[in-house]
């Protein structure tokens, strides 16, 4: 049903066969002008686009048209392809691409993020990676004539779309999910009473300092910064166990990301495993708190601010371990907590299971556009 119109029009339009050109002859591909780093806002009109997949920052200026496509061409994003709805400014670490009369700006888009991986693959350079203009400009695009193009375009965005709504609704779950938690944990605003206790984290929980060897840790058991994934979403497996003593984490311990860039990377266990010391590892010593009622606790952003208000480090810096535990914590009683409980959990699954929930939607709408488009790029 989704190919039937397609392969009409091909049958019609090039029934012997699409044309391949080189991508350099359909298209004209230019870096942009550097912006100097401190003339940048945190906010503003117009995004600045490097090297990067986020904005740099944002200026008062454009150089670049609304629905431009770009390609990362320095750093260790260098290959990224992105298109860029709003005016933007393009920076001297990114392509943009500009398509020809006979090349439909979204069906190029489509097909160079197909190759997105290809030129990622592709990057130069020992210190900071770099992407070439040629390896660009000599991939090989299937030009069939437009009325294809157009039908190619209009199935592919209409799965963007999808995942687009996607993201959007999972955005909104998100903050329901923040301003509840905040709502159900702020017992002086709903009025908690002599019922509900205030301690410090120090005074409920340690600080996890046993170690255990690595050669007794399992690779689905090892834990680094880099295994737990942003925005409170748990863990993926490690691919191996560095060598040496680890810290003994156990089920129902919360490991926290400690340093900046790893902010908001919180899990709390499901098993017994190693860990290093990026990762703040926290105990419960009290039976008063439900492990997950404090989880929800700390997956806070006034914890995370906290954390990072004592940091010390100029390149990287981590919070202190000490002052994290003089974070103040609410204690109700442990029925008021299930109650919590149940309701953050319902909320979290949504928002970051990533085999159920929105997460997984998502996902599959993803593979499901992927699967598309190389089929119908493929001719």
């Amino acid at each position: 049903q989704v190919m039937s119109k397609l392969e009409e029009l091909i049958r019609q339009h090039c029934p012997d066969g699409v044309e391949w050109k080189k991508l350099g002859g359909v298209c004209d591909i230019y870096k942009g002008v550097q912006f100097n780093k401190s003339e940048m806002n945190d906010t503003g009109t117009y995004p600045v686009i490097n090297g990067g997949i986020n904005p740099s920052g944002y200026i008062e200026v454009f150089n670049e048209q609304e629905n431009t496509i770009t390609i990362s061409q320095g750093g260790a994003s260098a290959g990224y392809v992105n298109f860029l709805q709003t005016k933007f400014w393009l920076g001297a670490h990114c392509y943009a691409v500009k398509p020809s009369e006979k090349v439909l700006n979204r069906y190029l888009y489509h097909f160079v993020k197909q190759n997105e991986k290809t030129l990622q693959q592709c990057q130069y350079g020992a210190g900071i990676p770099a992407l070439a203009k040629n390896t660009i400009a000599n991939l090989q695009i299937p030009v069939p004539p437009l009325p294809v193009q157009e039908e190619i375009v209009r199935i592919l965005d209409n799965f963007t779309e999808l995942q687009a709504e996607l993201q959007a609704e999972l955005q909104k779950r998100k903050l329901q999910y923040e301003y509840y938690r905040d709502k159900l944990l702020n017992f002086n605003e709903i009025g908690g009473g002599s019922e509900v206790e205030w301690k410090k984290l120090g005074e409920v929980a340690i600080y996890v300092k046993s170690r255990i060897d690595s050669t007794l840790i399992t690779v689905g058991n090892y834990v680094s910064v880099e295994n737990l994934l942003q925005n409170r979403q748990g863990k993926i497996n490690a691919t191996n166990v560095p060598a040496g003593a680890l810290i003994h984490y156990k089920k129902e311990d919360i490991l926290v990301g400690n340093i900046r860039p790893y902010l908001k990377k919180i899990w709390l266990a499901d098993r017994d495993g190693g860990t290093n010391g990026d990762v703040l590892t926290i105990r419960l010593s009290t039976k008063s708190i439900i492990p997950r009622f404090l989880y929800h606790c700390l997956a806070s952003d006034s914890f995370f601010q906290y954390d990072m208000n004592f940091a010390k480090g100029a390149k990287m810096p981590r919070g202190d371990k000490d002052a994290v535990l003089n974070y103040i914590i609410p204690i109700p009683p442990l029925s008021e907590q299930q109650r919590i409980v149940d309701i953050l959990d319902r909320f979290d699954a949504l928002c970051n299971d990533l085999t159920s929930g929105l997460p997984a939607e998502i996902e599959m709408r993803r593979k499901q556009y992927e699967h598309y488009r190389d089929r119908l790029l493929s001719f």
